[in-house]
């Protein structure tokens, strides 16, 4: 009864299941509006996205291709999230300077700090091209179809009419369904400004992460510098602050229960119409083999770095990227499972073939939830197989990864000769400097041991080389970190040294390069054709499903693209929710949480002495309320990976919070969105404003913004 009520719910589409979707802005007009406009916006669509003025899309950059920010003044003030702004703060840090530790704020734009390689890209204006995209495509078969469409994207991408400064992207959407141009200007001298310490920024660290109740203040600042003509160039010293189109007003005015909100950002990917088979393969297989390798690998880096204040440094950036998904692979298998929603889909699936039947479509579409089982059950070893293979050699053992890179060059110089070979090599050398200073050789090492055994006894055996064979896992380590030179940035240095025949035949006579080759050549040669092809026909399926599902829905259905990292929105309510029976989490938190969770000294619940001090006199200024300093907030705006640093905004357009996780419950919502227990967390830009101004003393910067809705004395 209870999957039919569920199923019910998601069919009729009530007013309370509207909050979900993740919608492209420039289509925002008809039915997204309405609905907005029902949850309480006062704004229009084109306030939101307008190509001749200024709207809300000109305040909302893509963040180094990863995140999201919002331009929060009139001198390009930039602020994201501190876990977005993290490698940057990281970098600027030192045992002297540890600005991870204690925070940096800029007094003045002398004292702010240059970024090389950090860029921001807006959005100018957003085309449908189709029917350009898909010209001569008709009567191809799958392989032929997406060359002769790459070929089409990049003669357009090329020809379609842009500014000087300006670039052409073009990026699918419903599966290859529609094709959209993204015309965009990259900014690339974007300067750090202020972080608060870790222990504000990243309070809870791994064990708060995807966790509601939260109190973490996750945000940074930068600024975005220009030319004279406030067009984007390359750091200069003569560059000046960024003129924006629009920047955000910033709102004291607070959130209560049932408020509007509306979040806009590049959320990264989703996989909302994957069918049920698909779906129990990644919940019975693929999540569990992923979760037990990143396990493996953060238990070995935290033993390090609890120890040592130099290996915390080193590994802070990457621990906390490894961490990330590692739980959001917990959270979503378990919210999968506890909201049925293989059932679910099983159900849908169902529903969605008699209305095949009802438009007499079989012939067009009858065989399509076979042929997905068909091809999800041949590509199952491929699939667990790649994922081990990218989790150990690729993600998560850096030794293997160094390896891999060079096996990468070893075979530019098979396929395209010495010259190519030279120039990728220069590059990687250059390249490679920063990954070895972050790289110890004793935690890679134990971390490889650990890896190296699941590798081998949990990734499919039949696709194995010899090399991995064996059981004494720790002789094998051993062997490999006291022979290879890729285990220091000098060693990779003097492996590259030389005429190309010289390199290629010292390359292939160090021990770590051996092994990482044999593992590299048995997953290119067993694993990766198999999948490729399997993958194809599952990738034309789908897209034939998705225009059936387009096709074949009522009206009133809400059939948004799944993400791909491209400008959306998606709207909502400030709402708390049930995570499990007889508990109700209330939708926002305060300083006074804070202070519960406090444990002096610890590195996930340390609390800096000024922040007590200041809880303990109430000295919160105009940002407190009724005596407390909101933290933080929830809602049900449908976001993910890539949300981070999105901009939260109220009913009237002024920025209210800034988002940067999801309750554990609800991070199955890449697969599935459950309006009772999805939630997005957004740090309240109150509090945001409180550190800025009563903790860090940088009150100027509080000054350049544009404050709306302030407390009457």
């Amino acid at each position: 009864m209870k999957l039919l009520r569920i199923l019910v719910l998601l069919l009729v589409l009530p007013a309370y299941a509207q909050q979900g979707g993740m919608w492209i802005p420039s289509l925002l007009k008809g039915m997204n509006e309405k609905e907005m406009k029902s949850l309480g916006m006062k704004m229009s669509a084109q306030d939101i996205y307008d190509v001749n003025k200024s709207s809300l899309k000109d305040a909302v950059p893509h963040f180094n291709g990863g995140c999201t920010s919002e331009v929060i003044s009139p001198r390009g003030l930039l602020l994201t999230n501190h876990h977005c702004g993290y490698d940057e703060i990281q970098s600027h840090s030192t045992i002297d300077h540890d600005y991870l530790a204690n925070g940096f704020w800029a007094m003045n734009l002398a004292e702010e700090l240059p970024n090389p390689d950090l860029e921001v890209t807006f959005i100018a204006r957003i085309e449908d091209v189709t029917t350009k995209v898909l010209e001569g495509t008709a009567s191809l078969a799958e392989q032929e179809r997406q060359k002769k469409i790459q070929e089409n994207i990049t003669r357009l991408t090329a020809s379609l009419p842009k500014e000087p400064w300006q670039e052409n992207r073009i990026r699918t959407f419903y599966e290859g369904n529609q094709y959209m141009l993204f015309v965009t200007e990259t900014y690339k001298d974007v300067r750090l400004v202020g972080a608060p310490p870790s222990s504000i920024g990243k309070f809870g660290s791994d064990t708060d992460n995807w966790v509601w109740p939260r109190h973490t203040g996750d945000f940074s600042l930068f600024r975005i510098y220009a030319d004279k003509n406030n067009r984007p160039a390359a750091y200069s010293k003569d560059n000046v602050p960024y003129t924006p189109k629009h920047f955000l007003p910033v709102s004291l005015g607070g959130v209560k229960e049932d408020d509007f909100t509306l979040v806009f950002g590049y959320p990264g990917r989703t996989t909302e119409y994957l069918p049920a088979v698909a779906v129990e393969q990644v919940v019975n297989s693929l999540n569990p083999a992923k979760i037990e390798v990143r396990d493996a690998a953060l238990k070995v880096a935290d033993g390090f770095m609890r120890k040592d204040q130099a290996i915390k440094i080193q590994y802070a950036a990457k621990y906390a990227s490894i961490a990330n998904y590692w739980k959001k692979w917990i959270g979503e298998s378990q919210g999968l499972k506890k909201t049925n929603a293989v059932a679910l889909k099983r159900a849908q699936e169902k529903e969605f073939m008699a209305r095949v039947a009802k438009a007499g479509k079989q012939a067009e579409y009858g065989s399509l939830l076979t042929d997905f089982e068909k091809n999800y059950n041949e590509i199952a070893p491929y699939a667990l197989a790649r994922d081990y293979f990218t989790e150990v050699v690729l993600r998560n053992t850096e030794l293997l990864t160094i390896a891999y890179r060079l096996y990468q060059l070893e075979q530019v110089y098979s396929t395209k000769g010495g010259q190519a070979f030279n120039d990728r090599k220069e590059n990687l050398v250059t390249g490679m400097a920063g990954v070895y200073k972050d790289f110890n050789r004793t935690v890679d090492e134990k971390v490889f041991e650990q890896l190296i055994e699941i590798y081998a006894t949990k990734s499919p055996r039949q696709f194995l080389p010899k090399e991995l064979l064996t059981t004494d896992y720790k002789k094998l380590t051993a062997e490999i970190y006291s022979q290879s030179r890729i285990t220091s940035y000098e060693g990779f240095k003097q492996l590259l040294e030389g005429d190309t025949k010289t390199v290629i035949d010292r390359l292939n006579a160090d021990r770590g390069y051996q092994f990482a080759k044999a593992i590299a050549e048995a997953y290119v040669k067993n694993v990766a054709p198999g999948y490729d092809q399997i993958n194809l026909k599952i990738t034309a399926l789908q897209r034939a499903y998705m225009k059936a599902i387009l096709e074949l829905s009522p009206e009133e259905a809400r059939i948004f693209p799944d993400a791909n990292s491209t400008l959306r929105v998606t709207y909502g309510k400030v709402k708390g929710y049930e995570p499990r029976d007889a508990v109700y989490y209330e939708p926002v938190t305060y300083l006074d949480g804070v202070m519960e969770k406090y444990i002096p000294g610890d590195y996930e619940f340390d609390v800096p002495q000024k922040l007590i001090e200041l809880y303990n006199k109430k000295d919160y200024g105009r940002y407190g309320v009724n005596g407390k300093m909101p933290v933080c907030f929830i809602g049900t705006n449908h976001t993910t990976g890539g949300n981070s640093g999105s901009p939260a905004i109220d009913a009237k357009g002024n920025l209210i919070g800034l988002n940067f996780d999801r309750v554990w419950e609800g991070t199955m919502s890449d697969i599935h969105y459950d309006p009772s227990i999805c939630r997005n967390i957004m740090v309240d830009m109150r509090y945001v404003l409180f550190i800025i101004d009563k903790f860090a003393g940088a009150t100027h910067l509080v000054s350049e913004m544009k404050l709306v809705n302030v407390p009457k004395k």
